[in-house]
């Protein structure tokens, strides 16, 4: 359902990898492992088209994602490592930017809904400047909760997490893989989910 063959991506003239190959299907999810700098990140980007591979191609249910981008961008989530909110915006405002960036639209009642699940009720008006890393990453993972995807991309999406917070999107993730999805991630720790691959870069 979902494959990548024979990737390669490179960093200016560095090769970071190549030849790399994996096949997903439905309930099933890749850890990409490896160290900073080992081109992690830049793999996620090549695999959702915001970066092209030097060779290689992605397919999604069996037709080529650049040849179907809009289709493919639509069965996607993809959240970067970095907590890219708008300062100045409190976590609601961004969290309805951020749907409707992606084309989805959601009441105010299911917004507070998926931020209070995520720990952040009566934070919701604040200006996200205010909140501490951890929670602007929730804010972030809230998004989870509210955009259809079959696929979810997701880097670092543990980075300043606490112990209650890495077990609840332990949780998320099996539970969007028992639903049919599929996920890749980056992360530096172990995954206690079932059905796993592993890319060491």
């Amino acid at each position: 359902m979902f494959t990548a063959t024979d990737l390669a991506c490179s960093r200016g003239e560095r090769r970071l990898f190549d030849g790399l190959s994996f096949a997903l299907d439905r309930g099933e999810w890749l850890h990409v492992k490896g160290e900073n700098g080992a081109g992690k990140t830049t793999l996620l980007r090549t695999l959702i088209g915001l970066s092209p591979p030097d060779e290689g191609e992605v397919r999604w249910r069996g037709a080529n994602t650049r040849e179907r981008a809009d289709d493919y961008r639509r069965a996607f989530v993809y959240l970067g490592h970095q907590a890219s909110l708008k300062e100045e915006l409190t976590p609601l405002e961004n969290l309805r930017l951020a749907l409707a960036l992606d084309g989805f639209a959601a009441d105010d009642e299911h917004l507070l809904d998926a931020l209070g699940q995520l720990g952040l009720q009566g934070r919701e008006d604040l200006p996200a400047r205010v909140l501490s890393a951890g929670q602007k990453r929730r804010v972030l993972l809230a998004r989870l909760l509210l955009r259809p995807a079959d696929l979810w991309v997701l880097d670092e999406p543990f980075n300043a997490l606490d112990a209650a917070g890495i077990n609840q999107l332990c949780t998320m993730i099996e539970s969007h893989l028992d639903a049919g999805g599929i996920a890749v991630l980056t992360s530096h720790q172990a995954m206690p989910l079932p059905r796993g691959q592993e890319i060491a870069l």
